[in-house]
């Protein structure tokens, strides 16, 4: 891992924004905006409207026809997120290249830090940095953040990711080099709920990685329509889609030593597990819902080979087993759980300032 200070861009490179649109017609034109004002880089916008019904292709054609570094691409029929995401970047012509939901948005500055960390480290591929949420209106950036790069060499990025069993990047701060995109091929289609961090897996296996530090690099919407809440939301599925995603790393295609990768995978699944009882605990000891809890310690007990997996399913069992008669958590399980809650609250500092928890 190299921290290093940034150095600015010599010149305007030219950056791809792919933005997949389905029913988001009413939040497209302040998305496109935020790519379209971006300094210090030329970008051309590609909107790909999968069959909306809302009226989002008018919007789209409109926004086309007021800016001609927009296009637009319509499908016939829905095709779903994935199919959508690879239509357009394959019609990316620029150096680097983003994916922007039409519900989210660009943090200014943001294209030209990526692309200057990415100028500067021709070994690096992907690079990401701080998301915010966000219910209606961005909020202001600040102009006094200050501003470190972090280089990761791909394959120990990868490390990283397994050891926490972690998908450490949102999604819409990401920006990569165009080469890294044709290199790595395509999203998976068999991943619907877990494509990206599969894909940036398997773009790490080949490329280094690295991180703006300190400024918001992208503003993620939260509303009730966000894929993530209304498809994605069990708990027990989403740790199922994370460890269908980190078996990439079997794949013999992948580059890097077997044995290696068979362990990364190892740890991915210990800290999935971890994670599981972790979840099914606080389900249980916060009065909520006891299906939830049975579904994670299925989840725990299908990952046979991780050590300790025996004792977390039949520890969490017992737990349930007493809820169900009524009975309180114990003194240390409830000890337990706020040393973990604290744990958790330095992790997110920790993701929040260094890209990694």
């Amino acid at each position: 891992m190299k921290l290093m200070r940034p150095v600015p861009l010599r010149h305007p490179v030219s950056v791809s924004v792919v933005v997949p649109c389905y029913n988001y017609g009413h939040f497209l034109p302040e998305a496109v905006a935020s790519a379209l004002t971006q300094e210090g880089v030329d970008v051309e916008v590609i909107v790909v409207d999968d069959a909306s019904t809302d009226g989002s292709a008018a919007v789209a054609w409109r926004l086309a026809s007021e800016d001609q570094r927009i296009s637009v691409v319509l499908h016939d029929s829905n095709k779903g997120h994935i199919a959508t995401y690879n239509d357009g970047l394959s019609r990316a012509r620029g150096r680097y290249v983003t994916l922007l939901s039409a519900d989210d948005v660009i943090a200014p500055g943001a294209l030209a830090r990526a692309a200057a960390l990415m100028e500067a480290n021709p070994r690096v591929g992907m690079v990401y940095g701080l998301p915010r949420d966000f219910t209606d209106k961005p909020p202001t950036p600040s102009s006094h953040d200050h501003s470190t790069w972090t280089v990761w060499e791909g394959r120990a990025w990868i490390s990283l990711a397994c050891a926490r069993g972690r998908n450490f990047i949102l999604s819409p701060e990401v920006v990569m080099r165009t080469a890294a995109v044709l290199s790595v091929g395509a999203y998976s289609t068999t991943l619907p709920h877990s494509g990206d961090l599969e894909y940036w897996l398997r773009a790490a296996g080949s490329w280094d990685v690295g991180r703006i530090n300190g400024p918001v690099q992208a503003f993620y919407r939260v509303h009730g329509a966000n894929m993530h809440q209304t498809e994605f939301a069990a708990a027990a599925v989403d740790l199922k889609h994370r460890l269908e995603a980190f078996r990439v790393l079997e794949d013999s295609r992948f580059p890097g030593n077997p044995k290696n990768r068979a362990r990364q995978v190892q740890r991915a699944k210990c800290a999935l597990s971890k994670e599981a009882a972790q979840m099914g605990f606080r389900e249980i000891n916060q009065g909520g819902s006891v299906e939830a809890a049975v579904e994670l310690r299925k989840f725990i007990e299908g990952l046979h080979e991780v050590p300790g997996n025996i004792h977390r399913a039949n520890a969490l069992q017992a737990r349930i087993a007493r809820a169900a008669r009524g009975r309180k958590p114990r003194a240390e399980r409830l000890a337990a759980a706020f040393v973990r809650s604290q744990l958790d609250r330095v992790r997110w500092r920790l993701w929040a300032m260094t890209g990694i928890s």
